[in-house]
């Protein structure tokens, strides 16, 4: 099934259309460093001698008319600094705003479905009307803002035709925030994806249920221990559980045996597990596995502890450097994640290499979507298309 993926950045949600059977017929990014990493890892995207579209530059300048009524999904995660926590909370007044470039993809290619990606942010009860003209622009892009009209006009226009029924949605839309860690990322990173299915196809989809908890990781730590025994820690040199969580974890225990059959949430431990200490000196070559010292906590950025899931990898000046992007050491102190390891975070295969320097390719890292997490949605989605 043919697609395109716009905004692809480090590749992340591109690579898990691909697993979910996904072929790529353009890829789009403007970052150099981001499009270099893709072309260095073009073998995770398709088979030697197969073409690959990878267009360099801005998306409003790319163009869909070759590709109208040829391709399956469009997906792609348009840029976030307008909705994120960390950023300017411009919304529809920054110019990275994105979403009008995907509306448009998606009014002139008429793809049969398409799989966009957002910060938690675009929910925010301050963008609450954008993010409803974001979900009817989805639904009726056809009807597109005409000269001269602003944003909330066209909204209101929008809403008039939605209620009044008199003319039907060209897309079936539905959102939902999902937490990676709950599709076994290891890594707590909520995430809104807004998936679409051509109305005249009559699908019927809801979005994946999780496959792993945070309960099944309690139990598993402090009820019956196999998550330390898994990585060989004797029983002497295993932490005590955390005092707050005393009493969940004795209710966890009480009832273990109606517990729901989910897999823990994978952790740093998890995630990294098998990669040598990079402070030590070590025979072994990996890709991108290389100490980068100055990591320091403070208030608001104190890293990740390494026997939870991650915190969420951040891009841009709030993570890289000093941020959030740091592993917390048994004994408190913290270093920053090689690159190897923040990639192992986010789901990327160990062969996948990223091209630039160590803030820049963590900032290709906080951008992305885990791998892992994009093929679970893709796959159900592709599911849905074969039927």
């Amino acid at each position: 099934m043919s697609s395109i993926e716009l905004f692809a950045g480090a590749g992340g949600l591109a690579m898990g259309m691909v697993q979910a059977g996904f072929q790529h017929s353009a890829v789009v990014e403007w970052n150099g460093d981001a499009c270099q990493t893709i072309r260095e890892n073009q073998s995770h995207y398709v088979e030697p001698g197969d073409e690959f579209l990878l267009f360099e530059g801005d998306a409003r300048a790319f163009d869909f008319a070759p590709f109208a009524g040829e391709v399956e999904v469009i997906s792609g995660g348009p840029p976030c600094q307008p909705f994120s926590l960390g950023g300017k909370h411009g919304g529809n007044m920054d110019e990275r705003d994105m979403f009008p470039t995907a509306v448009q993809a998606v009014r002139e290619t008429k793809p049969r479905a398409f799989i966009f990606e957002n910060v938690k942010g675009l929910l925010r009860q301050s963008f609450a009307s954008y993010f409803e003209y974001i979900y009817l622009q989805l639904s009726y892009p056809d009807i597109s803002r005409k000269p001269g009209e602003q944003w909330n006009e066209h909204l209101a226009r929008l809403e008039g035709l939605h209620t009044s029924g008199k003319v039907k949605p060209t897309y079936h839309v539905v959102f939902r925030l999902l937490n990676a860690a709950d599709y076994g990322v290891p890594q707590k990173r909520e995430r809104v994806f807004l998936v679409g299915f051509r109305a005249d196809l009559g699908i019927q989809w809801s979005f994946p249920e999780p496959t792993h908890s945070e309960d099944s990781l309690l139990i598993s730590k402090w009820v019956t221990g196999a998550y330390w025994d898994s990585h060989g820690i004797s029983k002497r040199s295993r932490p005590k559980p955390p005092e707050k969580l005393a009493k969940r974890i004795s209710q966890l225990a009480a009832t273990i045996e109606t517990q729901p059959s989910l897999l823990p949430w994978a952790t740093v431990r998890d995630a990294i597990a098998g990669l040598p200490d990079p402070e030590k000196p070590s025979r072994l070559s990996i890709p991108n596995h290389t100490f980068n010292p100055g990591a320091r906590s403070y208030p608001g950025h104190t890293g990740s502890p390494l026997d939870e899931p991650a915190k969420t990898l951040k891009a841009g000046n709030h993570g890289v450097p000093g941020g959030e992007n740091m592993l917390v050491r048994t004994d408190g102190t913290v270093r920053y994640f090689t690159v190897r390891e923040a990639a192992r975070i986010q789901t990327f295969p160990d062969d996948y290499v990223f091209h630039g320097s160590w803030s820049d390719t963590m900032k290709q890292l906080g951008n992305a979507v885990p791998v892992r997490l994009a093929q679970v949605v893709a796959s159900s989605v592709a599911t849905a298309l074969a039927q």
